[in-house]
């Protein structure tokens, strides 16, 4: 047998790790070295556990990005690397492809168990993968081209996936995308049913909560939305490949709402943070138009989909889940944050808004009232809309050791991603946290809105300094 690299992975981390930012500046993504640098998150984080990340310092950092959802269960959970341990070390018969796989079979099983109404599993790699079969998946079943998706909304950066974002900072500078994509506002059913009457909708593709700005549907939106489209002959598919698997303290988050979805996509944390997955749930009728004879058996696929380190780590991460009650966590510490946060309310005036459900919550700010704070902001916001924010998550970054996110490019929320694993601990350290900065950024001058200044320079100092800007670091995914 062959060796691996002579020089083990850890070790080669170690040597490297302090040339990662030049590397990266060389090789990669040069931009967002510079983003790094300008807002002071280049600490090089060295180790990650459960919900916390650990600098070169040593220094420990509580994780509200969970990398953009991915780790669910938290990072380096023990079980999944036993699960992934165990797949190599077995030597298991990976992706045959002649074949099917046993533990694509076990993952779907155990998928469908917790969504009982469909019936069906198509596996990809990732959640723009799986919204890219969903828009395959729909024409082919209806027959129909059109989609319709909501402004605002993220489905993913992939070309079908790009044509249903709402927002144009993604989509700006790629086109021509797919054709037959009509936007409509977000909670708005009078517009739904305008955009359905055509009879040429094959799918409305929408987010229960969606994750640029976390934007709530108001009550009974998603169910009205659901029935107008069976009254109509379009598929129901919910994106819930942020909010599924358990991040709004429910399996997923349209059972807040009572909606049983024609088709529900899933991702991030079925991954476990480690080997990206994703699964397209659906009816039966649904699956078996594109899957319709013998010699459509690979009509649609993905080489990698169902590998069996993928399989393992979800089958991991379902286990994890339920036997360490990882959704009843996630709905328990959510109500106390949503609590404790929106306490502060009465007590900022640039504090407007506190709303979501379990792990995924957003913290929106807006104009003050009083004239000492209007000429500050007015400034920001003139510089660069949305720069509010980042005189928020850089504080509570480099003051209190937390990372966080701003909700959307030119948003005024912030956006918390915990682990589902958060304690009251975290949480006590969540709500002191932000308390601190969000008196400090009432307090003029001061502290923040001297960073305020800085950002500003930033922001101004041309094209190529615009484009490392602080608010590029907003973008969620």
């Amino acid at each position: 047998m062959t060796e691996g690299p002579t020089q083990g992975i850890a070790a080669m981390f170690a040597e490297r790790e302090a040339d990662r930012y030049d590397m990266h500046s060389r090789h990669l993504n040069e931009q967002m070295v510079r983003v790094l640098r300008t807002i002071g998150y280049d600490v090089q984080f060295r180790r990650g556990t459960g919900a916390y990340l650990f600098d070169a310092a040593g220094d420990r950092y509580l994780d509200l990005l969970s990398g953009f959802g991915v780790f669910g269960i938290g990072r380096n959970h023990p079980a999944l690397r036993d699960a992934l341990k165990d797949v190599l070390d077995n030597d298991l018969p990976n992706l045959v492809q002649l074949d099917v796989a046993t533990l694509a079979g076990i993952l779907a099983e155990q998928l469908l168990a917790r969504v009982p109404y469909l019936d069906k599993v198509f596996f990809a790699n990732s959640g723009a993968e799986a919204v890219e079969g969903a828009i395959k998946f729909a024409r082919t079943a209806t027959g129909r081209p059109g989609l319709v998706f909501c402004d605002h909304a993220y489905h993913g950066l992939t070309n079908g996936a790009l044509s249903l974002n709402g927002d144009a900072i993604f989509r700006d500078g790629f086109g021509p995308l797919l054709p037959d994509c009509m936007r409509i506002p977000f909670n708005d059913l009078a517009a739904l049913e305008r955009a359905l009457s055509s009879r040429t909708i094959a799918a409305f593709i929408v987010e229960p909560i969606q994750g640029k700005g976390v934007n709530m549907p108001a009550d009974g939106y998603l169910q009205a939305a659901a029935d107008l489209c069976r009254r109509h002959g379009t598929l129901f598919v919910a994106d819930e490949i942020q909010t599924g698997l358990g991040r709004t303290g429910r399996f997923l988050a349209v059972e807040h709402w009572n909606v049983e979805p024609d088709m529900v996509l899933l991702s991030k944390s079925l991954s476990g943070g480690h080997v990206p997955s994703s699964a397209v749930l659906m009816r039966r009728h649904i699956f078996e138009k594109m899957f319709d004879r013998m010699d459509r058996a690979v009509v649609h696929g993905s080489t990698f989909a169902k590998n069996d380190l993928a399989m393992a780590a979800g089958i991991a991460t379902l286990d994890v889940i339920e036997r360490e009650r990882l959704i009843e966590n996630a709905a328990r510490m959510g109500d106390r944050l949503l609590r404790d946060l929106t306490a502060m309310i009465p007590r900022y005036e640039m504090l407007r808004d506190v709303r979501g459900k379990g792990m995924m919550i957003g913290v929106e700010f807006g104009a003050p009232d009083s004239f000492r704070l209007k000429a500050s902001w007015s400034l920001l916001e003139t510089a660069n809309k949305g720069l509010f924010c980042q005189l928020i998550t850089i504080p509570l970054f480099k003051d209190h050791k937390i990372l966080t996110q701003v909700a959307g490019h030119g948003s005024h929320t912030i956006k918390l991603l915990p682990a589902f694993v958060i304690n009251d601990q975290d949480c006590d350290w969540i709500v002191r946290a932000f308390d601190d900065v969000i008196a400090g950024s009432h307090r003029v001058p001061g502290a923040v809105w001297s960073l305020g200044k800085t950002l500003i320079g930033h922001a101004v100092r041309g094209p190529k300094a615009n484009r490392a800007a602080p608010q590029n670091t907003s973008a969620s995914v």
